[in-house]
């Protein structure tokens, strides 16, 4: 069995219920890419438009493509076009863009907010404090659905010390739910990748983004 193939198969064995896997396929080819479907991957995600489009026309609907890169404005309208969902929202100027894109096609596309939970500068993403004022925001869009909060957690940590970011995000999390906001369905915590994805579930994700562990070291 190919390697890649069976790294899949084990990770999706030992998932709890209602965890789903996403492939995190940035640099991957279409072949390693398929590798990972036919150990049972569903989900895949890409991180820059262009280079995910390759992969997207080999494989095409046998999964969902989910974009989990920092997403320009400018290439809203093919990411539109290319993805069932957007991880990564992080401003309303965004989030308007991606509604305009949809309502030309007659589309109404779920995202998640991307949460900055370590508030680390050099990263993409909202910080804790503004997700609740983001989330109003979007909720008034037509076209865009808010269906929960993604978050990356801190990196070069130890696996532990990720923890209280992911908690934090859950609380978030929590707290939209309870608003009860029209256009928003809080059904998705994307939380957790290759070395802290089981803390990340203890923690309440219920998608986790792999790469690594699938695919080995680049």
């Amino acid at each position: 069995m190919n390697r890649i193939t069976e790294n899949t198969r084990r990770i999706l064995g030992e998932l709890p219920e209602g965890v789903e896997l996403l492939v995190a396929g940035k640099g991957r080819t279409a072949d390693e890419l398929m590798a990972a479907v036919e150990g049972g991957a569903r989900i895949i995600g890409q991180n820059y438009v262009q280079a995910a489009e390759p992969a997207i026309r080999a494989i095409g609907n046998l999964v969902q493509w989910h974009f989990i890169g920092h997403l320009q404005r400018n290439k809203a309208k093919r990411a539109v076009e290319l993805f069932q969902m957007i991880e990564t929202v992080d401003s309303i100027e965004l989030a308007c863009e991606l509604d305009k894109r949809c309502a030309g096609i007659g589309l109404i596309m779920p995202v998640l907010i991307e949460v900055n939970s370590a508030r680390e500068s050099r990263k993409a993403g909202v910080f804790p404090e503004d997700v609740v004022a983001l989330t109003r925001g979007i909720a008034s869009l037509p076209n865009v659905r808010l269906m929960g909060l993604m978050t990356m957690g801190p990196l070069a940590r130890a696996a532990g010390e990720c923890r209280p970011f992911f908690s934090g995000t859950r609380r978030l999390f929590d707290e939209i739910d309870s608003l009860a906001l029209p256009h928003v369905q809080m059904k998705y915590l994307s939380m957790g990748m290759t070395d802290t994805y089981k803390i990340a579930i203890r923690e309440g994700a219920n998608i986790i983004r792999i790469g690594r562990g699938i695919f080995g070291e680049r």
